[in-house]
């Protein structure tokens, strides 16, 4: 699959923010802590799914300090309806205990600590960046894999590459360009039944039906 040339890649980011200029996550929060959590449990889970067990979850443990001193069984009962919840309550538990532990209970927002938490890898730590500090970073979720490899912005086999890709092609309003790939994918690029005829405002890119995954 060959890729874009720079005006066409300049075209389709074009069209990305005329069409998401102002997208943000769909996951809700008021609070870093809040934000990270949601993350974590995003993982291989619908943010619908995941607004609703988090309503609960923070009711019961609304601070870092308050997960840091639960357990894992109590956190895994409150979102056994998230996919590999028993081993998300392990990385929770461990991740605020850590929080508390080495950083004052205050959530870092410096890429290399937040990565050194259980749970978070470098795509959530860039998502996290993304939606509370609306730093230049590019994420890779499976629609966004999907999306830029439909549209041969990337020929990358991983997420990680992918993302250099990405990074290399958009330069600047990344963190923008992120959610609105997540957008696209989510509601029009989708994995089965793409509304390449009735949705799609980017048609004329398109290479590929294909329901890329990363290695």
């Amino acid at each position: 699959m060959k890729k874009q040339s720079k005006k066409n890649i300049a075209e389709i980011k074009k069209r990305f923010l005329e069409r998401y200029g102002s997208a943000k996550t769909e996951l809700e929060f008021t609070s870093d802590y809040e934000l990270l959590v949601a993350i974590i449990l995003s993982a291989q889970c619908t943010d619908k799914r995941v607004n609703i067990i988090t309503k609960e979850l923070f009711k019961v443990l609304p601070t870092v300090e308050a997960m840091a001193a639960s357990s894992v069984s109590e956190i895994a009962s409150l979102i056994k309806s998230c996919s590999y919840f028993n081993n998300k309550a392990k990385n929770l538990l461990a991740m605020s205990q850590s929080v508390v532990a080495n950083f004052g209970g205050k959530i870092p927002h410096e890429e290399n600590a937040l990565k050194s938490l259980a749970g978070v890898g470098q795509k959530t730590a860039h998502v996290f960046m993304i939606e509370f500090l609306q730093s230049n970073h590019m994420a890779v979720d499976t629609h966004v894999f999907r999306t830029s490899h439909r549209l041969g912005l990337s020929n990358a086999k991983t997420a990680v590459k992918t993302e250099e890709d990405l990074s290399k092609a958009y330069v600047t309003d990344l963190a923008t360009l992120h959610q609105a790939m997540v957008l696209f994918g989510r509601y029009i690029c989708k994995a089965k039944n793409p509304l390449c005829e009735t949705e799609c405002f980017l048609t004329d890119f398109c290479q590929s039906r294909s329901n890329f995954k990363p290695s």
